[in-house]
């Protein structure tokens, strides 16, 4: 009990005395601590506030630290980054062009989850280049930089549209990222780079945890991917997924991600090729999530048995669009719409890290309105911009288009999430794979 709780009724010479016998009886303690070896702290944690020793210090001799709390934080993904030539033209500026504005309703999601990982769909156009959209694409080099401001942090890159324009223009592409801070995976400018899984690292509650992405695609619609570069696009195979997940944990991940180009596109439910492979890595032990795109409309998430020690493994099979100019008017309705993944990992002070839940947020374009991608709950609620287009049966419509997909979910409760995360600390470390 301190002095402080005590002065109602101890009396100062009583207090003086106990004090004095106390320091007489620390003292005495101390010098025969010092005097003699074998009373010497058993543990080697203990430390002599008394003389200072003529010994150097030892490693055994440091305090020991009081275990961190857990560690709490959220990955985010959204569906397919996919500028065809409208909204390229829409983005265009007197200087260059500009993604931001089409996209600024999303930022509180981008920006507010603890990682944020895109799929990057095409390459960029060279700077010497026009930038074009389908068939082949070759978006303006301005985009990562604006997919940076916006908070993301990296993207797959590995894509049926990677080799759209070349060797040159897939190197030209993860140049940029680099160049902007954005992380990558699916493909690569080397061999070494191909083999090494991109990394983020994150600080929370006093740990570092090491988040790791891997990836790959079905194909590359027919190209070839070059015979001297084979390592140049990530090809979708069970068995080098799984390799690449256990080179990521041997290199420090606490978490591995696989953002997985796949399926069948316009299709509301994954194929088999889908199920099979994500069985396949839940089984292995080696992923905990897995992010997939290509579809171009959004597909159930599901919670596999297996993963990391049998915890599960979390799977999201589309996530549908992001940026693109499609919709009912050339495609099916669900092109319109997309998700918004967002997934929470808890790191324990003395087990390893873990996905608990993940959550899902639609959104969808306004192609009329300028091109503008909205959380669609937003809209629904009333909360609409001036320059929206869409009608509220339309805006209905779609929300309950997703509704009846994300109900096929399997394994876990999957909650629809209305209001975006906030971060739980500084921005992810991205750590270069060149």
């Amino acid at each position: 009990m301190s002095p402080r709780r005590r002065r109602t009724w101890v009396l100062p010479a009583v207090l003086t005395l106990v004090v004095l016998i106390a320091l007489t009886a620390a003292l005495g303690a101390v010098v025969h601590r010092a005097s003699t070896e074998e009373n010497a702290d058993p543990t080697g944690t203990g430390t002599v506030t008394g003389e200072p020793s003529t010994e150097p210090p030892t490693e055994d001799a440091t305090p020991s630290q009081e275990p961190s709390e857990d560690a709490v934080f959220t990955i985010g993904a959204a569906g397919d980054v996919l500028p065809h030539d409208t909204p390229i033209r829409v983005a265009r500026t007197d200087s260059g062009y500009d993604f931001t504005p089409m996209l600024e309703a999303t930022r509180p999601w981008s920006a507010g989850v603890d990682l944020a990982l895109c799929n990057m769909e095409v390459p960029l156009a060279l700077p010497e280049e026009e930038p074009s959209g389908y068939p082949l694409f070759g978006a303006p080099g301005e985009l990562p930089g604006n997919l940076a401001d916006l908070g993301w942090d990296g993207c797959s890159t590995g894509t049926n549209h990677s080799l759209d324009r070349g060797p040159d223009n897939l190197a030209y592409t993860l140049d940029v990222f680099d160049d902007v801070g954005l992380g990558h995976a699916g493909s690569a400018r080397s061999q070494d780079e191909a083999d090494t899984p991109q990394l983020y690292r994150l600080d929370r509650a006093g740990q570092q945890i090491t988040v790791a992405q891997i990836g790959g695609t079905y194909g590359t619609n027919g190209l070839p991917i070059p015979a001297d570069a084979p390592w140049s696009v990530t090809l979708l195979d069970a068995e080098s997924l799984i390799s690449q997940a256990r080179q990521a944990r041997d290199a420090g991940a606490d978490l591995v991600v696989a953002t997985l180009h796949w399926g069948v596109e316009y299709q509301n439910s994954p194929n088999s090729e889908q199920t099979e492979l994500a069985q396949a890595l839940a089984e292995s032990g080696q992923v905990d999530l897995v992010i997939g795109n290509h579809p171009h409309v959004p597909q159930p998430f599901a919670l596999l048995d297996g993963g990391p020690d049998g915890s599960g493994m979390w799977v999201a099979y589309s996530l549908g669009n992001f940026i693109s100019n499609q919709d009912d008017a050339c495609c099916v309705p669900q092109t319109a719409t997309g998700l918004f993944m967002t997934a929470t990992v808890v790191k324990p002070a003395d087990g390893p890290a873990r996905v608990t839940g993940v959550e899902w947020t639609p959104t969808t374009v306004d192609r009329e309105g300028g091109q503008r991608v909205y959380p669609l709950a937003e809209l629904i609620s009333g909360d609409q911009p001036s320059a929206l287009t869409l009608s509220a049966n339309e805006l209905q419509s779609r929300a309950d288009g997703v509704q009846s997909v994300m109900a096929e979910s399997t394994g876990a409760e999957f909650d629809e999430r209305v209001e975006a995360p906030e971060p739980t600390g500084p921005e992810p470390e991205v750590v270069p794979r060149s």
